[in-house]
């Protein structure tokens, strides 16, 4: 389930879940000056998810900025051009000179079963055509970007709150488009196992979110590179190095005077290497909320 929650952190409202003594994923990081509310994200989910727990809502407003991975309703800064050259193969070149047979098949027989036409889809390199996979996918199961945690921040802190930013969409893209020809394929293959048990573990995935159980939540992202230690180099890359990038940005928040309301991805919080651990081994005061 690891590559479908990287881009799709699902969430769907469970309403006895929401009591006030239930933990959530938001934590209270606090230094000698500041506070840093830290939120781990559902990129995606349905009108259900709303209203959010009060604990959370009361965090953001107490809070003097936004903080979020990367602002994506600032569309200016995005470079089309430069993310078709790195989505998209050139000229005469094609996906299937770049995976094995047994991977083209794969796919072949996925897209046909989304009734998409293979066609439309050899030109764009396999990192892109992962998140286009899970994107359908994750249409038909009801969920929608427009209703995520971050984008529903966003929209309240416009005009009202400084929003600052972790990464950026450009470093997110030359992140995923900086794989190897390798890693890009491993990345397809998982992500065309994970389509299929999708539907069954956002349910899990949901359960945990909502009860704030770190551990199952921890179990369900690892469990494609426990399963191959191939991946193992990817999932270095999308998590642990981006996890060290986003505790240094947020301690730089500590050392102001000032209330910051952080989202980022539920995965990048979780594990011995996950941002709330990383944060607690450099000394912060930390509770869950």
């Amino acid at each position: 389930m690891f590559f479908v929650v990287v881009f799709v952190s699902l969430a769907i409202f469970v309403q006895d879940a929401l009591s006030q003594s239930q933990k959530s994923f938001l934590w209270k990081v606090q230094s000698k000056t500041s506070t840093a509310y830290v939120l781990g994200s559902l990129h995606l989910a349905t009108k259900d998810i709303y209203p959010l727990h009060q604990k959370i809502e009361n965090a953001f407003e107490q809070s003097d900025s936004l903080v979020v991975e990367a602002n994506v309703n600032d569309i200016k800064k995005i470079d089309i051009q430069k993310l078709m050259e790195r989505a998209i193969y050139p000229d005469n070149d094609t996906l299937e000179k770049h995976i094995s047979s047994e991977t083209l098949e794969s796919l072949k027989k996925e897209t046909g079963e989304l009734g998409i036409p293979f066609e439309l889809l050899n030109k764009q390199k396999p990192w892109f055509l992962a998140m286009t996979l899970v994107s359908l996918e994750s249409i038909k199961l009801g969920l929608d970007p427009n209703l995520g945690i971050d984008q529903y921040f966003l929209s309240k802190a416009e005009g009202k709150k400084k929003i600052l930013e972790l990464e950026s969409m450009d470093y997110q893209i030359s992140l995923l488009s900086g794989f190897s020809d390798k890693e890009q394929e491993l990345f397809l293959i998982y992500t065309l196992k994970d389509l299929h048990i999708m539907e069954q573990e956002v349910n899990q995935l949901i359960q945990a979110w909502t009860s704030g159980d770190t551990k199952s939540m921890e179990s369900l992202l690892t469990r494609s590179v426990s399963e191959d230690k191939r991946l193992s180099t990817i999932f270095e890359k999308l998590i642990f190095e981006r996890n060290r990038r986003m505790v240094s940005k947020i301690e730089d928040f500590l050392q102001t005077k000032g209330t910051y309301f952080v989202i980022v991805g539920a995965g990048h919080l979780v594990g011995d290497q996950g941002v709330i651990e990383l944060l607690k081994g450099k000394g912060y005061l930390i509770e869950q909320l």
